[in-house]
């Protein structure tokens, strides 16, 4: 078990929990995520290590309560215990001297894009930033983004914040105007595809950090199983960082797709398991 030292409200249905569990602190890298299970019947869930501290042994996540399981978790307060937290799993990213690397974090994807940005950054690597939300509420991390950044960009889909736009309508711009060794995206699935899209005629090598369904997360199970370079690959231990100019983001938008009905499912059912439990509290 891994006890929950500190719960955070971000922004709306997004949770901060510092975690204690130095045997995965002490092994962790950027790029890695954890496995963590709340209860015996529940599902797996991965989630891409925010932050980690080997000296005081504690293991930063970051998740959207979106679902059953995000938001069973949720309701976990300090002091509490989740079940299983197991980690670190996956690659890695290369940490070396690129020279100018451009990190872009979409939504939630702000979270794991700070540990590559702070890791570069330690490298020597000239850090320009992207980050961005739907609206100005749901941004978060905005300072810890700056600190690890030598220029930083915020834009919000609806212009409450920062610029008014995309992440990468000011990727593109910085391409047009400056020479950008890497690239790394992590958020939806759509903005890495079009990440991808957009530095690929520049020629500018691109990572994306997938996060598809996964059940076992050591690569037994298949579930997490992306095409890349028209290969299969899975994601848990060839990923989860990959070349974004060689996945096939059709195939994996359409396979987290196949079941949001059961997802859907799922929630309400737990819900209406609650709702009954507060009433019988009355």
């Amino acid at each position: 078990m891994a006890r929950i030292l500190r719960k955070e409200s971000l922004a709306p249905q997004i949770k901060l929990m510092v975690v204690d569990a130095p045997w995965v602190a002490r092994k962790a890298r950027a790029g890695q995520f954890v496995v963590l299970r709340i209860t015996e019947q529940g599902e797996r869930i991965p989630l891409t290590i925010a932050d980690f501290d080997p000296l005081s042994g504690t293991v930063t996540i970051i998740f959207q309560e979106v679902g059953k399981s995000t938001m069973l978790l949720g309701t976990l307060e300090e002091g509490d215990e989740i079940l299983d937290f197991v980690g670190p799993l996956g690659r890695e990213i290369e940490e070396r001297n690129f020279g100018h690397v451009v990190c872009v974090g979409g939504g939630v994807g702000i979270a794991p894009t700070y540990p590559k940005a702070k890791a570069l950054k330690e490298k020597g690597n000239r850090i320009t930033s992207i980050i961005g939300a739907r609206t100005r509420t749901m941004l978060f991390w905005e300072d810890k983004m700056r600190e690890v950044s030598d220029e930083l960009f915020v834009t919000t889909d609806d212009g409450s914040y920062g610029e008014k736009g995309f992440v990468t309508q000011v990727l593109e711009r910085i391409l047009k105007s400056e020479k950008v060794n890497l690239v790394i995206a992590v958020g939806p699935v759509i903005m890495m595809k079009m990440v991808s899209v957009i530095t690929k005629p520049h020629g500018v090598p691109t990572l994306v950090s997938l996060n598809p369904i996964m059940v076992d997360g050591t690569g037994m199970c298949g579930c997490c199983r992306v095409t890349v370079g028209g290969k299969c690959k899975f994601t848990c231990v060839d990923g989860p960082v990959f070349d974004g100019h060689k996945v096939n983001f059709d195939e994996l938008l359409a396979r987290q797709r196949i079941y949001l009905e059961e997802e859907q499912r799922a929630l309400e059912l737990w819900i209406a398991e609650k709702a009954k439990e507060e009433a019988s509290r009355v």
